[in-house]
């Protein structure tokens, strides 16, 4: 019989016990299988319903344009909300807009926030945040009027941020998860800019970022057909690095193991362990190629960030007024959105998150000893964590993409790796705790 976490959490309390238990692998297992393709269905057809979602679009009529898109949305939170028994905590972030090369006038624009709250931790101590963006454009951005059904771009990834709220709301994690749905993406990633500023302000520790942007379609405009893979975007050298810490990483190598590197290798992980029968691509890029998405803005204040998107995009159903031109249809109409890939593609990040916000945090100050030697020998800070087991060294060789080795060393801040020469092959470490969650690789930075 499996137990409701609700419940558990109210008897554990009833004990005495000031905290419920995070979710189990057990319990992830379960979330992925809750994600509903059905409900996304329903949420990417009613946001396309609205007409357009232009961020310049009519913030007053009932039935079309950005104002009711906003509503309806913050309207499906708030019973989300109710359900929880009000854990999740749900507000409208609404800030002006000056005037820009997408912005012919001022404009208010308005997130919508929701803060499922972690049982251990602040999110000053850390805290994991997905998003979509609910806006659409036509193939003007600035046009106001114009259809703009944006099914795939991005009603899907509002979709599956949702259906994740409405699923992990259920259970309890020991970090806070932050559920947001953007507007102004099409305007210059402007509400992601804003979200990811307001949280710098606040001093929340965001650990990782993902952002869910054109992930519905797996009929690609190239002719080929995928529904079994996502691609994760992820930089390398971190879009905040300082010349300092540029100066080390060329002296050590480090290209490609950022802080957004180690995640997007978390989530194929992960990810690929709980949806078995999905592919998690890493592309080792910022975005693709001379674009952007909502995550760059939290790369830009030194979180960690990366992007989902479908395999193959189709171009005719992205940035297009709705017309049919000698038989071929454009616009980004419902009808050229695959809702189960979505909802899989959903899965993935469920999967991650729950594992993330349960497993203990990576291990901080990881430094890697510079001394001549025919040993590699790693240190790093104690991670407070009342679940933890003890840490893991991961390494690979140096033109591997992924980690392939690894050694469980206890509960222990300094292993040497006898006879293992640090100029050969690249090292990390990690947290795992007593049910084997693990955390994201931290780097080791050179040390004595």
């Amino acid at each position: 019989m499996r137990l409701n976490p609700l419940v558990c959490c109210i008897s554990l309390l009833a004990t005495g016990m000031t905290a419920c238990r995070a979710a189990t692998p057990a319990e992830i297992s379960h979330i992925v299988s809750e994600m509903d393709s059905s409900r996304m269905e329903q949420t990417i057809r009613k946001l396309v319903s609205f007409g357009t979602r232009n961020t310049l679009s009519t913030q007053t009529d009932p039935n079309r344009g950005i104002g009711a898109a906003r509503d309806w949305l913050y309207g499906e939170y708030q019973k989300i909300a109710r359900e929880s028994g009000g854990r999740l905590q749900v507000e409208l972030q609404s800030f002006e807009q000056a005037p820009g090369p997408r912005v012919p006038q001022p404009t208010r624009l308005t997130n919508i926030i929701a803060m499922l709250p972690g049982d251990r931790y602040t999110p000053e101590q850390r805290v994991y945040v997905v998003s979509g963006h609910y806006d659409s454009m036509p193939s003007s951005p600035t046009d106001p009027t114009s259809d703009a059904p944006g099914a795939n771009d991005d009603a899907s990834g509002t979709a599956a941020v949702l259906e994740m709220a409405r699923v992990m709301s259920k259970y309890h994690f020991d970090a806070p998860i932050v559920f947001v749905a953007v507007a102004g993406e099409e305007q210059g990633l402007l509400g992601s800019a804003y979200a990811a500023e307001q949280m710098k302000q606040k001093g929340w520790a965001v650990r990782a970022m993902f952002t869910n942007d054109i992930i519905g379609n797996s009929h690609g405009g190239n002719g080929i057909v995928d529904n079994r893979s996502v691609r994760v975007f992820s930089e390398g050298v971190p879009t905040d690095e300082t010349p300092a810490q540029a100066a080390v990483r060329r002296s050590v190598g480090g290209e490609n193991d950022g802080p957004s590197r180690q995640l997007a290798r978390y989530i194929k992980e992960v990810g690929e362990r709980f949806v078995p029968s999905f592919r998690v691509t890493l592309v080792y890029r910022r975005d693709r190629y001379s674009r952007g998405g909502d995550h760059i803005p939290f790369l830009e204040r030194g979180f960690p960030a990366v992007r989902f998107t479908e395999p193959n995009e189709d171009y005719r159903h992205q940035h297009q007024n709705v017309r049919t031109v000698e038989g071929v249809q454009y616009g980004d109409l419902p009808d050229f959105v695959d809702f189960a890939y979505a909802a899989q593609v959903a899965r993935v990040n469920a999967a991650a998150l729950a594992m993330l916000a349960s497993a203990p945090d990576s291990p901080r100050n990881a430094t890697l000893s510079a001394r001549l030697s025919y040993d590699t020998t790693l240190s790093w800070s104690p991670v407070a964590d009342p679940d933890l087991s003890g840490y893991e060294i991961v390494w690979r060789s140096t033109d591997s993409p992924a980690w392939s080795k690894s050694r469980f060393v206890g509960n222990v801040t300094t292993f040497t790796l006898a006879g293992m020469s640090k100029d050969n092959f690249l090292y990390g470490v990690r947290s795992i705790d007593k049910l084997g969650r693990k955390s994201p690789v931290a780097w080791p930075r050179p040390g004595r």
